[in-house]
C-alpha cells in the first residue's frame, strides 16, 4: 500500500463510487439513505448487508465485512491491494504511476506473467487436444466418469498428447525461450535429452487461483503408468500449500459453507451434481495456508473426503487446523460409498444435500473415531475412553462450550452428565488447567463484559460525530480523541476530529490509511453501530448525553489508574474533567 501516495490512493477511491461499483456483483435495493443486498461474504436469505453512499462504505451486520470500495475489490476478487487499485483506476480511466523496481524484482515480475502466459497457452493446447483425434481415449475416460461437455468446457478439461515432447516443442515454436519454460514446471530441460514435457499422455486438470488464472496442472496418466496423479512442481506463480482446486468457482457460490474434498474428480462431480461450492487440496496434505484461504469465503467447512482409512486419517488432520484458524468443521458420512463421486452417481444430489444436513460436528466425529481404539463391553477400557473423553473436553475453553459437548457426549455414550463433568474436572486439575478456566469472583468477566460494552459506545459516539457533523460543537467541551481508551478508536477518532477541522468529514479514506484487513474490518464497524429507534429529539438527546457520559467516565477511571503519582496537571486535568463531567448537559434541539 505505501507505494501510492494517500492522494492517488484517495483520487482512485473517489472516482469509484461504491454503489456503482458493488451493484455490479449484488443486486441492491435502497431503504432510506442506505442500499441493501444479500451479502457476498457468506451465505444469508434475509439482506444484512448495507452500503452507504454518504459514506462510501459497506458493512454487513451479519458476518462483520466491512470496509471502503478498494476493499470490497479486495475481498470479493481476492486481488492484491495493487491489483485493486489497478483495477478501480482502470475503471475510472485514471492512470496510475509506474512502480519502481529493482532490477531483480522486475525480472521476477516479468517471469511471473510470461509463466501465466505460458500456462494459458498450455491449458488451450491442452484443451484442443482432448477434442483432437489424438484426445480420443482421454475423452472416452471423462465421459465414462459422466461429466457433460458443459462440465468439462467449464473446468477446461484437457490431454497431453502422448508424445514426451509435444508441448515442449509447440511452446518452442512460440517463441519460449529453455530458459522460461524451465520455471514454468511444464518442461524439464536435460543437457542429454534436450526438452522434455513433464505432463504426457495424461488426462489434464488446469488449476486456477481464485482470479481464474491458470497457476498450474495436474495429470491423471491414460493407462497403467505411475504415478496415476501428477502435479505440476511449485513455481513462482504455483504454491500447492495455498491454492484449493475449484475455489476459482466455489468463492462465488451461494450455497452454505464450503465443501472440502480430496480430488479433482470429486470436485468435478460436485459441481456438476449443483454443489458448486467444493474445493480440494492440490495433491498435498491438508495446511494452514489452505484454512487461512478457506477463512476468507466462509466460516463452516464440510469434510467429504473419503470413507476409507486414507480418507478418516486425512479429516482427522484436518480437523485442528480447520478450528485453529477460526473455522467450525463438520463431517459428511458418505457410506456404503467410498467418495462424493461415488454416492452421487448411485443416490443423486437430493441424497448428497440429505447427508450434508446430518453432517457430523467434528469433535464428535473425533470421538467416534478415537472409540474405535478401546473396547466399551470392558470396563477398565471404558474407563479408559471416557478419561481420554474427559481430557478432549478440556480443549474447550468457554465454560459454557464446554457444558454443551459434556452434554452431547453424555447422550451420545449414555454416561451420567454430573460424572462425565467431575472427571473433567479432575483432569483439569491434574493438568491445573479447571481452576484457571472457573469463572473468577475477582470481576474479571464482569470488567470484559464492561470493556465490551464500552467498545460499543465508542462505536456508537464516533458512528453519530460522522453521520452529524453538527455535534463536534456541542460535544467538544467534553470528548476529546484521547477519550477513547481503545488504540485503533483513538486512532480511529483523532483523523475525524482533524478532518472536522478541515471542514471534511471522509470516513471512506480513513479505511485505506490502515493496511491491515481486520483493522479495516473493525474501522467499518465503528462507523456503521445501530443506535435503535430514537426519533425523537428527546429520546436522541438522552442517548447522546448516556454515551457521551459513559464514555467520558471511562477516559477518566482509565487515566486514573495510569497517572503517575507526581503528574500534578494530569491530576488537575482529571479533577476538572471530574466536575465537567457533573454538569454534562447536551442538547440536540
Amino acid at each position: 500500500m505505501a507505494f501510492y501516495s494517500d492522494e492517488i490512493i484517495e483520487e482512485v477511491r473517489s472516482r469509484n463510487d461504491i454503489v456503482d461499483v458493488i451493484s455490479g456483483y449484488v443486486r441492491l435495493q435502497k431503504k432510506g439513505s442506505t442500499y441493501f443486498g444479500l451479502c457476498p461474504f457468506h451465505n444469508e436469505k434475509t439482506p444484512s448487508f448495507s452500503v452507504s453512499q454518504n459514506k462510501q462504505m459497506y458493512y454487513c451486520f451479519g458476518c462483520g465485512a466491512g470496509g471502503n470500495v478498494l476493499t470490497f475489490v479486495m475481498q470479493y476478487e481476492n486481488f492484491t491491494f495493487q491489483e485493486a487499485m489497478q483495477s478501480l483506476a482502470d475503471r475510472a480511466g485514471i492512470t496510475l504511476p509506474k512502480r519502481e523496481m529493482t532490477e531483480a524484482q522486475r525480472r521476477e515480475a516479468d517471469r511471473r506473467t510470461k509463466i501465466l502466459e505460458i500456462n494459458k497457452v498450455a491449458a488451450e493446447y491442452f484443451y484442443r487436444l482432448l477434442r483432437s483425434p489424438q484426445g480420443r481415449h482421454a475423452l472416452e475416460y471423462f465421459e465414462k466418469r459422466e461429466l457433460t461437455a458443459g462440465t468439462m468446457q467449464h473446468f477446461g478439461l484437457g490431454y497431453a498428447n502422448k508424445y514426451s515432447n509435444d508441448l515442449y516443442q509447440y511452446l518452442k515454436k512460440k517463441g519460449y525461450s529453455d530458459e522460461l519454460l524451465k520455471y514454468s514446471g511444464l518442461v524439464t530441460i536435460d543437457e542429454a535429452r534436450g526438452g522434455y514435457d513433464k505432463f504426457w499422455n495424461r488426462a489434464m486438470f488446469p488449476i486456477m487461483d481464485a482470479n481464474h488464472r491458470v497457476i498450474g496442472f495436474g495429470g491423471r496418466v491414460m493407462g497403467d503408468g505411475e504415478p496415476k496423479y501428477l502435479n505440476s512442481p511449485e513455481t513462482v506463480v504455483f504454491d500447492k500449500s495455498r491454492n484449493l482446486y475449484g475455489l476459482n468457482f466455489a468463492r462465488a457460490s451461494r450455497r452454505q459453507g464450503i465443501l472440502l474434498c480430496e480430488g479433482y474428480m470429486d470436485v468435478i462431480a460436485l459441481h456438476q451434481a449443483g454443489f458448486d461450492n467444493a474445493v480440494a487440496a492440490l495433491g498435498t496434505a491438508f495446511t494452514p495456508g489452505h484454512a487461512a484461504l478457506l477463512k476468507r469465503y466462509t466460516k463452516e467447512v464440510y469434510l467429504t473426503f473419503d470413507s476409507d482409512g486414507a480418507g478418516i486419517r486425512a479429516a482427522l488432520r484436518a480437523i485442528p487446523i480447520l478450528k485453529e484458524a477460526g473455522l467450525s468443521a463438520k463431517v459428511i458420512d458418505m457410506q456404503p460409498y467410498k467418495d462424493p463421486d461415488e454416492f452421487i452417481k448411485a443416490l443423486g444430489a437430493e441424497a448428497y444435500q440429505e447427508r450434508i444436513d446430518a453432517a457430523e460436528n467434528s469433535f464428535l466425529f473425533e470421538i467416534r473415531m478415537l472409540e474405535r481404539d478401546y473396547d466399551l463391553s470392558d470396563p477398565e477400557s471404558k474407563t479408559a475412553f471416557f478419561r481420554k473423553v474427559a481430557e478432549r473436553l478440556l480443549e474447550f475453553r468457554e465454560p459454557l462450550e464446554r457444558e454443551n459437548y459434556i452434554e452431547a457426549v453424555t447422550r451420545r455414550y449414555g454416561i451420567g452428565f454430573d460424572q462425565l463433568r467431575s472427571m473433567v474436572n479432575r483432569a483439569g486439575a491434574r493438568g491445573g488447567i479447571a481452576a484457571e478456566r472457573k469463572p473468577l469472583k475477582s470481576g474479571v468477566h464482569e470488567n470484559k463484559k464492561k470493556e465490551d460494552g464500552m467498545k460499543k459506545s465508542q462505536r456508537l459516539l464516533l458512528t453519530w460525530l460522522v453521520e452529524d457533523p453538527a455535534l463536534f460543537e456541542r460535544i467538544g467541551q467534553y470528548i476529546g480523541p484521547e477519550d477513547f481508551t481503545e488504540e485503533l478508536y483513538r486512532q480511529t477518532a483523532q483523523i475525524v476530529f482533524d478532518q472536522h477541522a478541515r471542514g471534511e468529514i471522509n470516513p471512506a479514506q480513513i479505511i485505506s490509511l490502515f493496511p491491515d484487513e481486520e483493522q479495516q474490518r473493525e474501522i467499518a464497524q465503528i462507523f456503521h453501530a445501530r443506535i435503535g429507534p430514537v426519533e425523537e429529539a428527546a429520546e436522541r438527546g438522552k442517548a447522546l448525553n448516556e454515551t457521551v457520559r459513559r464514555v467520558k467516565q471511562n477516559s477518566i477511571e482509565h487515566r486514573s489508574k495510569c497517572l503517575d503519582p507526581t503528574d500534578v496537571a494530569g491530576l488537575q486535568k482529571i479533577i476538572e474533567d471530574r466536575k465537567s463531567l457533573a454538569k454534562l448537559h447536551i442538547s440536540i434541539d
